[in-house]
């Protein structure tokens, strides 16, 4: 196991749970590393005195398990392992494929064992899994590498990193954070690669999806979903453009589809939110993409429009470090994120490429004179000279998730 990435931020969150009988549930877009982050837990365990006789390990995607559909199988293959009355860290890869999982995984638990599961977002996240274990598990959510992960990765994988740091950031958002690309140092391999996990994240999270009956208006929505991240969608005009295709799709099948892709982690919604009155705006969302590489794959055109890609990546940055962001209406001025850290903790932030041009500028800084209260106001650039003004703190992007900051 020595050839393992270990993803800190996530060991960080599920350390203090490593011992506990309450369910570990991994989630995350598929190939965003959840199977080897359940390798990183057993290595740590290991480097913490855990013995490796107390270790189950069963990966159902793997040869040796992929008959075990029913939950009787599973149970008979988990006893085999089981010789003494030891604590056992029981992990399981890809739990959706046993019928029925849940009984026996609770059963385990309720002996004292401790157990961690990855899966299919949309069954792991579905209804039925959260009444029949309500209260006795916590998700931890993963994303894609960020770029600090990216930097880190591929100097543990002995890869060339570019003196110009800017350059890196370009091929980062070319190439996305899928773990397993930074693998291949050639270009087409790594793009053929990415390319074959977003088809596979269809095939498999979405594809085969019984509740989608009209194939044709889903393929539209999911494209024009993810072709618009980072500006504002309704409903409406989702229905509008489908019009004009002439597809007639009922409005609830439309919120039905898009729910459909935030179930598989392709897209987060980022709820808007009326500052002045207090209350969320239902009708108009933002959704940001759970990996670039998905716009990209999808699209010929390689330009980058930096406006929604900085967007992106800040958002699912802080998305990784747990922040609860939304987007801020301010009359008719708007404020790219609120991030909530708890209850009481609120940032507020513009994002921009440049305010290099005094218009820009103005554009920028104008919904901040908006906010009344004293909460910490951030404006994020790619600028290397940055600004002092009116106590609101400038960064420079790249360097802050470089870096590894908070706010």
């Amino acid at each position: 196991m020595d050839n393992i990435f270990m993803r800190e931020e996530y060991l960080n969150r599920i350390r203090g749970f490593y011992h506990s009988d309450v369910i570990k549930v991994v989630t995350g877009i598929r190939r965003c590393g959840k199977s080897f982050f359940l390798l990183s837990v057993i290595k740590d365990l290991k480097n913490n005195g855990v013995s490796e006789s107390n270790i189950i390990n069963i990966n159902l995607d793997k040869r040796g398990f992929k008959n075990i559909k029913t939950a009787d199988r599973l149970e008979e293959v988990i006893e085999g392992y089981i010789t003494d009355n030891e604590k056992k860290y029981i992990f399981i890869d890809e739990i959706q494929n046993v019928k029925g999982f849940e009984e026996v995984i609770n059963a385990y638990r309720e002996d004292g064992h401790s157990i961690f599961i990855t899966g299919s977002n949309s069954y792991l996240l579905s209804g039925e899994l959260i009444t029949k274990l309500t209260g006795r598990y916590i998700e931890i959510e993963m994303f894609t590498l960020t770029f600090c992960e990216y930097l880190e990765m591929k100097r543990f994988l002995k890869k060339d990193i570019s003196k110009n740091i800017a350059e890196e950031f370009t091929a980062y958002i070319r190439d996305g954070g899928f773990p397993k690309s930074l693998e291949f140092d050639n270009i087409d391999d790594r793009n053929l690669y990415v390319q074959s996990a977003v088809t596979q994240i269809f095939e498999k999270d979405i594809s085969k999806n019984k509740k989608i009956r009209n194939r044709t208006a889903f393929e539209k929505i999911q494209s024009f979903v993810i072709n618009n991240f980072g500006s504002t969608i309704s409903v409406s005009n989702i229905a509008e453009y489908l019009r004009g295709e002439n597809i007639a799709v009922k409005e609830d099948t439309i919120y039905r589809y898009i729910e459909m892709l935030e179930n598989a982690k392709i897209i987060y919604k980022c709820p808007r939110f009326d500052l002045k009155s207090k209350q969320s705006m239902k009708m108009q969302q933002k959704y940001y993409l759970a990996d670039l590489s998905i716009y990209y794959s999808m699209n010929v055109d390689g330009r980058i429009n930096y406006g929604p890609v900085l967007e992106n990546i800040l958002f699912c940055y802080l998305k990784s470090k747990g922040y609860k962001l939304s987007v801020g209406k301010i009359g008719n001025l708007e404020c790219d994120f609120i991030v909530r850290q708890n209850k009481d903790d609120y940032f507020y932030i513009q994002v921009a490429m440049t305010i290099a041009e005094q218009s820009t500028e103005e554009r920028e800084y104008k919904p901040f004179t908006q906010i009344r209260d004293n909460f910490p106001k951030y404006l994020f650039t790619t600028d290397t000279l940055l600004q002092k003004r009116d106590g609101i703190l400038h960064l420079n992007m790249i360097d802050f998730i470089k870096d590894n900051k908070t706010l």
